[in-house]
């Protein structure tokens, strides 16, 4: 894509004069939350879902938005009419905002708000699937850190990230503290059984993410068996196939679990729901 746009705090900015102040606690803390959104031919993807998961999120951690929805999506078309391209990733960010050192959030006196349009490629592309162990790092339980908040408190999941890097390996499975299979580092979860469609529900540690429901909904549309359940690392051992799906991922074929090879790379049913995701980002209207 072009060069990138930036939005910050009601204009737009030169990316070489964006700067967040070292007194803002999105920095000092990882206060703040953020969503992901993807824009295809000029148009962003579920954008209304994106929007109330970040208002879900900034009420979760008592963090009133400084802009309303409808200054959002404006924000949001602006960043993406400059990004110089049809296809792209956007970060919107907003933090508590700039105040004292200290944990006491009442110093901060306005939250700072950014959306970012910039080149993403979280796997490279191609057939060939990605590969994915189990890490050691566990989800955090919803009585510590719920994973519905997608907020930026990510350090968990770089820990389990560096153990894949450190392996050789894609993307690191993150177990929660009963041991049940949670989600990726930055995505969601899919495994075939006996031809039904399996996900991690919320409960388990998972996000509950804009394209894992997108993914549910088109399956169920195609006539594959589609559920939550619980699942666990002998889920992961007996898959026929599996896959990966996120914001930035896209849809993403595993070859490989732990090292050992998943039966199919891509699979039948992963073969289905693809091309009918890629057909949908192309024809939904939006905004």
């Amino acid at each position: 894509m072009g060069l990138p746009a930036i939005w910050m705090n009601g204009r737009i900015t030169d990316p070489s004069e964006a700067r967040v102040s070292v007194f803002d606690h999105g920095l000092l803390y990882g206060d703040g939350v953020f969503e992901g959104i993807r824009f295809y031919e000029g148009r962003s993807f579920r954008l209304e879902e994106h929007l109330a998961r970040l208002e879900r999120s900034a009420a979760a951690i008592e963090l009133e938005l400084p802009y309303s929805r409808g200054e959002l999506r404006e924000a949001i078309g602006a960043v993406v009419a400059c990004a110089g391209a049809p296809d792209g990733y956007l970060r919107l960010i907003v933090t508590r905002g700039e105040g004292d050192l200290g944990l006491d959030p009442r110093s901060c006196r306005r939250p700072t708000t950014i959306v970012a349009a910039a080149a993403l490629r979280v796997f490279a592309p191609g057939e060939a699937g990605v590969s994915v162990i189990v890490a050691s790092t566990r989800q955090a339980p919803a009585d510590v850190l719920d994973a519905r908040i997608k907020s930026l408190n990510y350090m968990n999941r770089l820990l389990a990230r560096l153990e894949a890097i450190r392996a050789g390996a894609d993307e690191a499975f993150m177990l929660n503290a009963r041991g049940h299979l949670a989600e990726g580092t930055t995505d969601n979860v899919f495994l075939v059984r006996g031809g039904v469609l399996l996900t991690p529900p919320a409960s388990d540690g998972a996000l509950e993410g804009i394209t894992r429901e997108t993914v549910l909904s088109l399956a169920r549309g195609l006539g594959i068996p589609a559920v939550e359940a619980s699942l666990g690392t002998y889920d992961l051992r007996a898959a026929e196939e599996a896959f990966l799906v996120g914001t930035g991922a896209g849809l993403v074929a595993i070859r490989s679990i732990d090292g050992r090879a998943v039966a199919a790379c891509p699979g039948p049913i992963f073969a289905q729901i693809r091309p009918a995701f890629e057909a949908l980002v192309r024809r939904e209207p939006g905004p």
